[in-house]
């Protein structure tokens, strides 16, 4: 399938009577075919959000010329927030994994199978062993060895190459290592994790043995972006599994992972389709 050549604006800015219409004009007047349009209004702060995509194919105006024009023509005088995308360029998105791999798995199916239109150029890792599952998808693995003493410098050195290798987004596939704040905040909402639980209950070790002593009747997991607030970022996606006084801990582990893997899959899903906008530490989620 071939790369769709469509705009899409994600906005957000004060209410105000007649946003839809202004934004929406402006795309007519240049001969723009929209063909999706979901916004919301979040009533006790005022805040106006809005997604909105078009064809570029009869687009009048030159598609490098689409920022300027958007931000002089509408966005400066409405103070608007705005991020302008382009769907006919594959995102480039590195998976950091440690040793579980049923994420790693999941994403590599989805990734060649076409399910997703993203580039992987980058597999890395603290620990060597899914560097043969790496080389079998075709895919550079990195191995960078880490401990107390080298973790600054390893986290500089996984910087240097993301940059090299022109990194979009990231996405934590069960690592499990803490990043930096540094880290963090070189990347605002482009780094994703995927939690063991249906945040915040059960955080830490060993959470399925733990759901399992108390008795749980669901367990769940929670995709967020990552922020320098431990496991506190905005949430993507979240998901639940059924339990009963039958299952074991293995069986918890079992649905755990699947979850997991769902979860995580939906929450890059709906990274790489722009529908995500970020605002006081929670998401937006549009149809």
């Amino acid at each position: 399938m071939g790369l769709k050549n469509h705009a899409i604006l994600l906005i957000h800015c004060n209410d105000r009577k007649g946003l839809i219409s202004t934004i929406t004009h402006f795309l007519f007047e240049h001969n723009g075919n929209i063909i999706d349009l979901d916004e919301h209004v979040d009533k006790s702060d005022g805040v106006f959000f809005m997604r909105v995509e078009w064809e570029l194919d009869a687009f009048d105006i030159p598609k490098e010329d689409i920022r300027d024009a958007f931000a002089n023509q509408i966005a400066n005088e409405y103070e608007m927030q705005w991020q302008l995308h382009f769907t006919d360029r594959k995102p480039r998105m590195a998976v950091f994994v440690s040793k579980a791999s049923h994420c790693l798995y999941d994403i590599l199916s989805r990734h060649y199978s076409g399910e997703w239109q993203v580039e992987i150029p980058a597999i890395i890792s603290n620990h060597k062993m899914h560097e043969e599952l790496a080389q079998r998808y075709g895919i550079p693995f990195y191995f960078f060895e880490i401990n107390k003493e080298n973790k600054s410098e390893v986290e500089r050195a996984q910087m240097t190459l993301l940059t090299e290798l022109d990194i979009d987004f990231m996405i934590l596939a069960r690592y499990m290592q803490i990043l930096s704040d540094n880290f963090i905040k070189s990347y605002p909402n482009k780094i994703i994790n995927i939690h063991h639980s249906f945040l915040p209950a059960f955080a830490g070790a060993k959470p399925y043995h733990r759901a399992y002593e108390r008795g749980v009747k669901i367990i769940g997991a929670t995709s967020h972006y990552v922020t320098a607030d431990l496991d506190a970022g905005p949430i993507l996606e979240q998901d639940v599994a059924k339990i009963t006084h039958k299952d074991t801990v293995e069986d918890l582990i079992r649905k755990g992972k699947d979850l997991e893997k769902i979860v995580l899959s939906r929450a890059i899903w709906t990274h790489l389709e722009r529908k995500a906008l970020v605002h006081n530490n929670k998401t937006v989620i549009f149809d």
